[in-house]
């Protein structure tokens, strides 16, 4: 497998300089590498959850017996999480992965106190320690593709965003979904309901049945839940899929999905941290490293549309093409990236705003 050099972002990079001075020397194990995940929801068939379970095998399978996994499922992000994070310790897990954003705080407190040579790493998450990594994936890149697409299938230009939580990641890809769909059609809108939840099949399917009522023919989401795209394959919408190629669930409906891959990604852990030149760091993966892709599309879409996109997103893989190249506009009318600029990864990062083109409020936190 070829691995490529990954891009590293985000706050802290103070602390990132001074633990790069750090590096694990975990090069010569008596027994196999003992790495254990933790999930926030049962891995079911699709979602957040069942891709981070097949990278998983996918480490498995490679490392063969240098090392031995084990996950536990379904863990509340909270007290009950640290709990799980500080028996993985005392089990002898020597590698942490705990992929949500939620699991931040859990994480950094166990790692404060963790014994020497266990390493953590947090997926989605931002803050740093010297046996601590985190990662996470440029997502908009994907989105802002599929909303090209759903501008070009969308046939009353209203199309229907089911949104989780209002972290900058989720507004990372609602921002670059209403940018690709209205660099089709100006006028499009991307009506927004909040469901407050990673994963809740019956507050997604309200919230679908909703957007659908307010004249949504087109459905997207940032939740982890099947129910949309199952609510769009009965009643003939098309859908875009998120986490996982939902083509299975809505083969006539659903027009592609952004699949994530952090197969490669772990491997390369693992192979650092037995090497011993693992080093806390910020990486950023996308397009480029495979992190993301989009799933087949369906052929319900024009071969043309097919092309262009494939075009778009080689273009954003090359650095050509930026999705939050200016000139943005939120939805109050406040110029947040000018006309000749790309934003900058701070304000990436913390990003807190609805783009012109959302209709929907963020909640209240």
């Amino acid at each position: 497998m070829t691995l490529v050099p990954l891009f590293k972002r985000g706050p802290g990079r103070a602390v990132l300089a001074a633990a790069a001075l750090c590096a694990f020397a975990v090069s010569s194990h008596a027994e196999p590498l003992r790495t254990c995940f933790l999930y926030s929801n049962p891995i079911g068939e699709s979602g957040w959850t069942y891709q981070q379970e097949l990278a998983r095998k996918e480490l498995q399978a490679a490392m063969g017996d240098k090392i031995t996994t084990k996950y536990v499922e379904n863990i509340a992000e909270g007290p009950d999480a640290e709990r799980v994070i500080r028996n993985f310790v005392q089990e002898g897990c020597k590698l942490i992965f705990t992929p949500s954003f939620g699991f931040m705080e859990p994480t950094v407190k166990v790692a404060r106190t963790a014994p020497k040579g266990v390493i953590f790493m947090n997926g989605t998450g931002y803050k740093t320690a010297p046996n601590l990594g985190v990662y996470n994936a440029r997502y908009y890149e994907g989105r802002y593709l599929e909303g090209v697409i759903a501008g070009h299938m969308s046939k009353s230009g209203v199309v229907g965003y089911v949104g989780a939580f209002p972290i900058p990641e989720v507004l990372q890809g609602i921002n670059a979904f209403a940018l690709g769909m209205r660099s089709v059609n100006p006028k499009a809108q991307l009506r927004l309901i909040w469901v407050n939840s990673w994963y809740d099949p019956g507050k997604e399917r309200d919230a679908a049945n909703a957007l659908l009522k307010l004249g949504a023919d087109t459905l997207a989401y940032a939740t982890s839940g099947v129910s949309i795209v199952t609510t769009g394959e009965e009643k003939g919408i098309y859908t875009l899929g998120y986490y996982s190629d939902m083509s299975k669930l809505g083969p006539k409906t659903n027009l592609t999905s952004v699949v994530h891959n952090f197969g490669g990604y772990y491997i390369k852990v693992v192979e650092d941290v037995l090497a011993g030149r693992w080093k806390s760091d910020n990486v950023m993966g996308g397009l480029k490293e495979g992190m993301i892709k989009l799933a087949p599309i369906n052929t319900a879409v024009p071969a043309d549309v097919r092309e262009k996109v494939a075009k778009l997103g080689k273009d954003i893989a090359d650095g050509k093409l930026q999705p939050f190249a200016g000139p943005i506009t939120d939805q109050d009318g406040k110029v947040r990236v000018p006309a000749g600029q790309v934003i900058s990864a701070a304000d990436l990062n913390n990003m807190n705003y609805l783009v012109q083109g959302v209709e929907g409020l963020l909640p209240k936190q």
